[in-house]
């Protein structure tokens, strides 16, 4: 019979095995990185990527409740399942079924994460009031675009698409009329490549960038003495790179505009602070342009994990700034070896097919051979509005 072990060692034992194998759970599939470069530097380099999904907004019954219980986790994840499991068409061979694009079949779910929502500031987790200019403004817009839609079978049928219009057979004599700003949003025409969305012209990858649902939500940090740059692989192949400015220099003239703005760092401690401005009047996030503002703050948390946090600003927009917040785990170098850059090829190929359509249909209408092209829908994306589970 061997030697007993002492019960007090046994217990440490047990603790130090515990401890080996939760370590070997976290970073399983993940490298662990440095915590400072060799210019001493706090060290934020890696592929990293969010494993879990948040809403933005906090769903008004919790409250100022900054976290799900485990319970409401568990059943959030089912009934999300559930409806990735239902595929919403109407009557097939129908203008709406031949015009849906992506089906349950095309998407993909994360687990619910633990917090509520993204938004941490103001402390209930919802977007603050915005301003009664942008409030006139989005009106405006929504009103003009669903008048485009009017003699449509959107309308016709009661779609929520039309949800404050109502159908006329007569098209729109707001038709032709050309926007107070640069479009940025679907709208039922096509005269231009302009009057497409920027996501269909592949070109909806910007600040603050977010994955969606329909793709990924990854970045990759690269430091140099001196030096930050930033790849984003988010939503649906909107991949783009920034250079972060760290040699204390001003930010560019107000007369020069960039679409992901003028990016400016500096160290603060263990953090990354990165003050953005400057961006162009063609970018849209949420309804914010030129007079966007972001303070982003960048800190590693742990061996395998990142913490973003975004301070989003415009007075014609929000009566207050705002603040969201990100949880990052790094990725594996070794298994992401190959990573190949992604692109948006919407834009490429099926837009200008989309814009060739509108002047096969206008000259055919005006052949007496078809319908006004104002009565069909190009502009409304027939996948249904599902009931999402997190924004309850």
């Amino acid at each position: 019979m061997g030697a007993r072990v002492p019960k007090l060692l046994a217990g440490v034992i047990v603790v130090a095995v515990a401890v080996v194998i939760v370590v070997a759970v976290v970073t399983r599939g993940q490298e662990a990185g440095p915590l400072t470069t060799p210019w001493g530097e706090p060290d934020l380099q890696g592929i990293w990527t969010t494993e879990f999904d948040t809403p933005l907004q906090r769903a008004a019954r919790f409250g100022t409740r900054e976290l799900y219980t485990e319970e409401e986790r568990v059943q959030l994840d089912q009934e999300r399942a559930e409806l990735l499991g239902r595929d919403r068409r109407v009557e097939r061979g129908s203008e709406l079924d031949v015009a849906g694009a992506y089906g349950s079949v095309f998407m993909s779910m994360k687990r619910t994460g633990r917090r509520t929502s993204l938004v941490v500031d103001p402390p209930n987790g919802r977007l603050p009031d915005v301003t009664p200019e942008q409030r006139e403004r989005a009106a405006a817009d929504r009103a003009f675009r669903i008048d485009l839609l009017r003699s449509t079978q959107t309308c016709k049928s009661g779609s929520t698409a039309c949800a404050g219009g109502t159908y006329d057979a007569t098209p729109s004599p707001r038709r032709e009329e050309a926007l107070a700003r640069y479009n940025t949003a679907r709208m039922n025409r096509h005269f231009s490549p302009e009057d497409g969305s920027l996501g269909d012209r592949c070109l909806s990858g910007g600040l603050p960038g977010f994955g969606g649902a329909y793709g990924g939500n990854f970045r990759r940090i690269v430091q140099t003495p001196g030096g930050v740059s930033i790849f984003y692989d988010i939503d649906q192949g909107q991949a783009f790179q920034r250079n972060i400015v760290m040699n204390g220099r001003p930010h560019l003239p107000a007369t020069v505009r960039q679409w992901f703005g003028d990016s400016r760092g500096r160290w603060e401690g263990d953090t990354l602070v990165i003050d953005v401005t400057n961006f162009s009047p063609k970018w849209d996030y949420m309804g914010a342009r030129e007079n966007l503002h972001l303070i982003e703050k960048w800190r590693r948390t742990g061996p395998v994990t990142l913490e973003y946090e975004v301070t989003v600003e415009d007075p014609t927009v929000w009566t207050r700034p705002w603040t969201m917040r990100e949880e990052f785990t790094r990725q594996n170098e070794k298994e992401n070896r190959i990573y190949y850059e992604p692109r948006c090829h919407e834009g490429n190929y099926g837009f200008p097919s989309l814009l060739l359509s509108a002047r096969l249909a206008e000259k055919a209408y005006a052949e007496g051979k078809g319908p006004h092209p104002a009565t069909k829908d190009n502009a409304t994306d027939f996948v249904g509005v599902e009931d999402n589970p997190l924004a309850r």
